[in-house]
């Protein structure tokens, strides 16, 4: 009888560079574990990689130069206008350095209040209701905004005062603040939006007055001077590589975890499902901080990985209609109801309190929170048992 559930572990590796073999290593690195610690291998095992070091491997890299050079072929000359971007010296502070050569005449910087699109605060809702200001009505200047709320607006994990970090960029950098995406056409029409999740609508209202517009995922969708690129994606998912260079979001990552997949099929004979995953889609509940900061948590991975989970609420039957059970007979008939559920729970209080989120988010978020983000030396996470359930047998 198994008396585990689902395990993740994180698959030490070699460190990545360009051109590196990605798919040889990383097959060698689950079989030397496997081998070394002693544990089996099972069909629909997950082996899940992190983006970044499928970008790396690929050199998906680009410079703010080239950047610069892509913004201007297609915004023309000009002030740009830079709307609601990220609080974030990794994610967004050297995008802003190219913004910011690509247009000499200068950038206005709109910010989102009292967050950002992810949770990045500048201001607690309590210090808007003591000052009377309604958010989603009011805009402001830079000085109007210092003026109201003062300076008290360093991010409580980072230490950084994001304004004043934006407004260094360039000499005639200028901050503004609103939710409202149209107050930046009072300052210029060309503007890039830098907001994540919202992006479509964003650019839906600006086009719709008239703006010339384009979203992060419309600059590097192609090779610029021999530059990486993301069709798909752009800049979004994008991290500082250097102080003059980013690494872009992997792309072709289907292809990639195919060759994968067959890899592991070859040397171990069991067929795994393979995932390319980058932030978790989780929020922290101090900083109020959603992780999400990549376009999507997966840009890629095999078929048997496609659905969200289909699973009976136990404490649920446990508390109703085997409320009269337990022990040995409370366990039996558990799993005769797990083995009989319908396939397909959606909208019956047999499922309720369950996560009907896909399994691609949330096996992100557990290797996300597997490998971390520092030095543990893990970019490629093994999860096994996750499509076991109380009724499993083996």
């Amino acid at each position: 009888m198994r008396t585990t559930g689902v395990t993740a572990r994180g698959i030490v590796t070699p460190i990545f560079q360009q051109g590196d073999d990605l798919v040889t290593a990383v097959t060698q690195s689950v079989c030397r574990a496997a081998e070394n610690e002693r544990f089996p291998l099972h069909d629909r095992d997950i082996v899940a990689v992190t983006e970044a070091v499928v970008g790396r491997t690929q050199g998906n890299y680009a410079t703010c130069e080239q950047i610069a050079k892509d913004i201007c072929n297609k915004l023309g000359e000009g002030p740009i206008g830079i709307l609601f971007p990220i609080l974030s010296r990794n994610r967004f502070g050297i995008l802003l350095r190219a913004m910011t050569m690509a247009s000499p005449e200068g950038v206005v910087v709109q910010l989102s209040y009292p967050s950002d699109e992810v949770g990045n605060a500048l201001l607690s809702w309590d210090t808007l209701d003591e000052k009377g200001v309604d958010p989603y009505r009011e805009s402001f200047d830079y000085e109007g905004f210092r003026k109201v709320f003062g300076n008290n607006t360093v991010h409580p994990f980072t230490g950084m005062d994001y304004i004043e970090y934006y407004r260094t960029f360039a000499p005639n950098t200028r901050v503004i603040f609103s939710n409202d995406p149209s107050y930046i056409l009072q300052y210029t029409n060309k503007v890039i939006a830098c907001d994540i999740h919202t992006r479509a609508r964003t650019k839906r209202i600006l086009r719709a007055k008239g703006a010339s517009v384009l979203g992060m995922d419309d600059i590097m969708t192609a090779s610029v001077d021999g530059s990486g690129y993301n069709a798909q994606y752009g800049i979004l998912g994008s991290n500082k590589a250097t102080e003059d260079k980013v690494k872009l979001f992997p792309h072709d990552c289907d292809e990639f975890v195919h060759k994968l997949q067959d890899a592991l099929l070859a040397a171990t004979g069991k067929h795994m499902e393979v995932m390319v995953y980058g932030d978790g889609c989780f929020k922290d509940p101090v900083g109020g901080i959603w992780e999400l900061a990549d376009p999507v948590v997966s840009p890629a991975y095999t078929e048997g990985l496609e659905g969200t989970p289909n699973e009976l609420k136990m404490k649920y039957f446990a508390d109703n209609d085997l409320r009269d059970l337990s022990g040995a007979a409370l366990a039996q008939a558990m799993r005769e109801k797990i083995r009989a559920k319908d396939h397909d729970l959606k909208g019956q209080m047999a499922s309720q309190g369950t996560t009907p989120r896909r399994f691609t988010d949330l096996l992100g978020s557990l290797c996300d929170l597997t490998s971390g983000s520092g030095d543990r030396g893990t970019p490629v996470v093994l999860v096994q048992g996750y499509f076991t359930n109380f009724a499993s047998e083996d």
